[in-house]
């Protein structure tokens, strides 16, 4: 079957990357009818930084935001992205944890979990697929794409290939900075779709130009399905338009077979309602070359105009540092959390006018493992002067951490409503607690025996 399926995300990583993961659940609700009469063949509308965003920012529960679409969307795929290990923060967990949240994710609605390692080290991934297995739901394996001496098609198919054994339903090639070519593309979808029996999803990011055409030589090779976003909340840092990939395919033998009149209502609406958001203004629809010489993803970019301030003169200096520390690193990918590690030592090394000078915590515990295997070797001179005799693990990280989860419930106890408030501060433990408070408040006012607790943390009693 030659139809191209299409995993819609402008409720996810559309507004992630144009809205800095701001639209509320309200307005999601606006097009959710339609969207659900559209055909995709998944939505994704969860996970990555939209949990945190919705405690932080919305001040809404986001397992409440995933009841309510799952609610609005009754006969769609609802699909969810997870950093594997690192669940949806920044740091390794449990794997009481990582099991925990699989189980609870799919509990509230969650089909499909679309499980990456920011290092493609597949022992960071196994607990999260395993439980997406044994709990009922699709485990979509994902490869991390991105250019180095390191990295060529036999890489990724290797790591692919140990993601099939372990029954992975499906696979993603995860172009998170946009920086896959046409030609790239059509050879690796080429190989996975030779090489292993699952479906093979293709996600991109229009950041530098090339993610539509990209996506057309997928669908050549035989790719099944691709990532898009309505027209409001596509292109530049986001995903290729769906509308328009749509059109494309139209009248061909891979016709997705859905309806643009219906989509182009839909986006006409989330046009108008983006435009109520502030941080529309800022959005980044341009192509931005630069990714495609430092490999930055766009928001990486953003994120260095707002930290250097006064100093955006040394931006230039920057940018150039960034695939020095990445090469001084093994070449991991940029991507969440890796890109923050990479991002912040290369802004030290520029400000401080001394590479090394200061270090980060993050690499020092990249450099002793305890984010995964590096994807290549670490000259032993520079990791000793970064953390002398510190010892570098060999081990998955997580096998060196014990239960988090009796802790956690017993420290927010008080605030519990749900098991899902227990998941929620574990990976969030000041913003979750933040958020406990403040409904706890709403709902009671605040409790006698809350009232110190509530006064130290500065609210009216």
């Amino acid at each position: 079957m030659l139809k191209v399926r299409i995993t819609d995300t402008t409720l996810r990583d559309g507004h992630q990357s144009l809205l800095a993961t701001r639209l509320r659940t309200d307005d999601m609700l606006q097009v959710t009818a339609d969207l659900n009469k559209a055909g995709f063949y998944s939505m994704e509308v969860w996970g990555g930084a939209t949990f945190d965003s919705c405690l932080r920012f919305l001040n809404e529960d986001p397992w409440e935001r995933l009841r309510i679409l799952r609610k609005a969307l009754p006969d769609t795929k609802l699909q969810m992205l997870l950093r594997g290990q690192n669940v949806l923060g920044y740091k390794h967990y449990a794997d009481d944890v990582v099991r925990a949240f699989v189980e609870y994710a799919i509990k509230n609605g969650i089909d499909i979990i679309r499980t990456f390692d920011a290092l493609n080290d597949v022992r960071n991934m196994e607990t999260a697929i395993k439980a997406t297995k044994e709990f009922g739901g699709h485990a979509q394996g994902t490869v991390v794409y991105t250019i180095s001496p390191l990295h060529n098609v036999e890489h990724y198919v290797e790591t692919a290939r140990t993601l099939v054994e372990w029954g992975v339903d499906s696979l993603c090639i995860k172009d998170m900075a946009g920086i896959i070519s046409p030609y790239v593309t059509y050879d690796l979808v080429k190989r996975f779709k030779e090489e292993f029996s699952v479906p093979v999803a293709l996600h991109s990011h229009y950041t530098s130009g090339m993610a539509s055409m990209a996506y057309l030589k997928a669908v050549e090779a035989g790719v099944d399905i691709i990532d898009t976003a309505l027209s409001p909340l596509a292109l530049g840092s986001s995903q290729p338009c769906t509308e328009t990939m749509i059109a494309t395919l139209k009248g061909t033998q891979y016709d997705t077979g859905i309806d643009l009149a219906l989509l182009s209502d839909v986006s006409e609406r989330l046009k108008i309602c983006k435009e109520c958001y502030p941080e529309s203004r800022n959005a980044n629809y341009t192509v931005d070359t630069n990714v495609l010489t430092y490999q930055i993803p766009g928001g990486m970019i953003s994120n260095f105009v707002s930290q250097l301030g006064d100093q955006i003169n040394l931006l230039p200096e920057v940018l150039k540092e960034v695939p020095r520390v990445r090469a001084d690193l093994g070449y991991p990918p940029l991507v969440t959390p890796s890109s923050q590690i990479v991002g912040s030592q290369s802004m030290f090394n520029v400000i401080s006018g001394e590479r090394y000078k200061m270090v980060t915590n993050e690499v020092k515990k990249y450099l002793a493992g305890h984010y995964g295997r590096p994807q290549g070797p670490i000259d032993e001179d520079f990791r000793r002067k970064i953390i002398g005799d510190t010892e570098v693990i060999e081990c998955r990280p997580a096998d060196l951490i014990e239960p988090e989860l009796p802790a956690a419930r017993k420290e927010m106890a008080a605030y519990m409503e749900q098991e899902e408030d227990v998941l929620s501060y574990v990976l969030f433990p000041p913003v979750a607690m933040k958020f406990f408070k403040d409904r706890h408040a709403k709902k009671y006012g605040v409790d006698p025996d809350l009232a110190e607790v509530a006064k130290n943390e500065g609210y009216p009693v």
